[in-house]
This record gives C-alpha cells, sequence and structure tokens, in this order.
C-alpha cells in the first residue's frame, strides 16, 4: 500500500461498526471481535457531516498557524486546557529518551462557568479559548463538535455495554458518563520520526480512559501493535477511512473488562509530510469507581486490578506523560 508517499506495507484490517445500522446484532458482533483481536476499529455514519468535520479540521489548522507566540499565550493550564507546545508530552520514555512527541496539540473539556462548585475537581472547568478577532468562529465550531462527539462516544459505549453481556444503557448512568471527563484534542504532527533514533511523533502508549474517537486527514501515520508483549514487536499501520472515527479502547475499559477487552499500544510514524488529527477522549465521571464488572470476573478469573477512582487514575497518567508547566514561565507575561 502507499498513500501520500508513505510506503506501508503492514496495514491493519479493521472491522467498521455502521452506527446507522437497525442491525444491533451485527454491530455487537463486529465490535467484540475487534475487541478481542486489536482492540481498534471503525465507526461510520456516526452522525457528523462530512461538511462539518472538513471545517473543524480548517479551524485546526487555522490555530496551528498561528505564530508561536500567540500560540504560547493559550499555553494549558493545570486543568488540562489550551495549547500543549511540540515536546510537551513525553508517552515512551523507555524508547524516546532525548525527546518528548513531535507533535502540538490543543484540549478542549466540557465548559463549566466560572464559580460552578465542580470546577474544583481536576479536569472539570472553563476552557481557554482564542480571541474572536484572532480566530472568528473557532469556538463555537470546537462547542459544536465536542456536543456532536460525545453522542457518538455514548453510542458505541451502549455497543460495549452489550458486547460485555450488560444492559445497553449501563455506561449512561449518572456515576459513569453523566457527567464525563470528555476531552477533545487537536493534534498537528510534522511529519519528524527517526525511530533509530527514538524520535516519533507520538511515541507508543495506550490511551488512559474508556474509549477514544479518532478523525484524522489522510495522511498515514497511525499504528498499532496488537501483541504489546511480542519480541520483536510487530506493528501495523491503520489507514485512514473518509468520514470515519478509528476508535480504540482506553486503560479504564481493560481494568473494567478484567483483560477480556485490551488497551492497545499505538504510535505516530511521521513520513516527512505534515499530519492533523482529532482525538476525543471519552472518560467516566471524575468519581466514578472502575472495578471490575460483574460479567468479566469468575472463581477460576478472578479480579486483576483493584478498584480505582476515574480521576485519580488519570491524574496520575497526565502527570506521568506531560511537562512541568514551571517550564514555561519565561513564556508568561
Amino acid at each position: 500500500m502507499k498513500q501520500n508517499g508513505a510506503e506501508a506495507d503492514n496495514v491493519s484490517i479493521l472491522n467498521c461498526i455502521d452506527l446507522s445500522s437497525p442491525d444491533i446484532h451485527k454491530s455487537v458482533s463486529l465490535l467484540k471481535q475487534a475487541c478481542l483481536d486489536s482492540g481498534f476499529f471503525y465507526v461510520v455514519n456516526h452522525g457528523i457531516s462530512q461538511e462539518f468535520m472538513d471545517e473543524v479540521f480548517e479551524q485546526s489548522e487555522k490555530f496551528f498557524k498561528l505564530p508561536s507566540n500567540e500560540k504560547m499565550k493559550l499555553l494549558r493550564n493545570q486543568k488540562h486546557r489550551g495549547y500543549t507546545p511540540i515536546l510537551d508530552e513525553l508517552l515512551d520514555p523507555d524508547t524516546q529518551v532525548h525527546v518528548g512527541d513531535y507533535k502540538e496539540g490543543y484540549y478542549i473539556g466540557i465548559e463549566l462557568p466560572e464559580g460552578d462548585p465542580e470546577n474544583d475537581k481536576p479536569f472539570y472547568g472553563s476552557n481557554i479559548w482564542p480571541e474572536p478577532d484572532v480566530l472568528p468562529g473557532w469556538r463555537q465550531a470546537m462547542e459544536r463538535f465536542h456536543g456532536e462527539a460525545l453522542e457518538v462516544a455514548k453510542a458505541v459505549a451502549r455497543i460495549i455495554a452489550l458486547a460485555l453481556d450488560l444492559e445497553v444503557d449501563f455506561f449512561d448512568k449518572p456515576e459513569m458518563l453523566g457527567d464525563p471527563i470528555a476531552i477533545l484534542r487537536l493534534l498537528h504532527y510534522e511529519g519528524i520520526s527517526n525511530p533509530s533514533m527514538g524520535i516519533y511523533g507520538a511515541g507508543a502508549h495506550s490511551d488512559y480512559g474508556l474509549i477514544t474517537l479518532l478523525a484524522t486527514d489522510d495522511v498515514l501515520g497511525l499504528q498499532i501493535c496488537k501483541d504489546k508483549d511480542a519480541k520483536p514487536q510487530i506493528w501495523e499501520y491503520v489507514a485512514p477511512l473518509k468520514g470515519a472515527f478509528i476508535v480504540n479502547l482506553g486503560d479504564l475499559l481493560e481494568r473494567w473488562s478484567n483483560c477480556i477487552f485490551k488497551s492497545t499500544l499505538h504510535r505516530v510514524l511521521g513520513n516527512g509530510q505534515e499530519r492533523y488529527s482529532i482525538a476525543y477522549f471519552m472518560e467516566p465521571s471524575h468519581n466514578c469507581l472502575v472495578e471490575c464488572l460483574p460479567t468479566c470476573k469468575s472463581e477460576k478469573n478472578p479480579p486483576k486490578f483493584p478498584p480505582i477512582r476515574c480521576a485519580t487514575y488519570l491524574s496520575q497518567r497526565y502527570k506521568d506523560t506531560h511537562a512541568d508547566l514551571n517550564i514555561y514561565n519565561k513564556h508568561q507575561t
């Protein structure tokens, strides 16, 4: 396979889930097969129009093309809202021995007004927005996309519930996704990678939460490793699919399912071309207790993980992988 100048001999074949299909049994079967195999699958006919998807990508590109000093005015805060510069994130310290990821990003969460009592919790609060005169319509596009992606993620979670022999609305409970930590992240890769020197667009990692939705442009770059313990590891490309979300499972779902469904290792390998993608991380509510599901344990298969609060787990993972904000103090005015 050759795509946009990139040779890809090893491309993973993923199942495709049609969210408009009335055949829920087929959808559950395809999703379960995908979760047992690679932990990655496509979702199509999800309800977000291609026209609007294109608009969000255009708005994302406009932001990343701003001068560096303008972007640094919107540097991420302690709540993980705002801009993350190149090298800010280090996902695979064992391999990335010299530098972090060659990507820049922008975090957007669910907007909470000033004074809301929930603002005291990690990952909840107000977003950081570019000035309207700098990027007209930018905030409106991102808030709309955030809301529409949330509905797609909830629809996928319902199919996952059925695949785990749970009630369809299991994850819709107030303590689950009633008040979720749902994070939209715009991403821009410069196309720089040199595996022999530990340089990647994004180092090998698994995602932290329940599921991730990923929309990409048509530049190849995402790779998955179905068996992280294999020696050597075998990496396969995931081909972009126009209009689709690439969906993968996160660590909290692996814990919930007692490793029946696994959170798969993935990375981004640059090929000299710029690449844009939009990730939507669907995490449970702040106080959600993640513990082994009743359908995923037995006397012969006891729980492999102790219960843990969602915010506790996420806070530690973000702390482990992001630079200390103090290193950016020189940029602040």
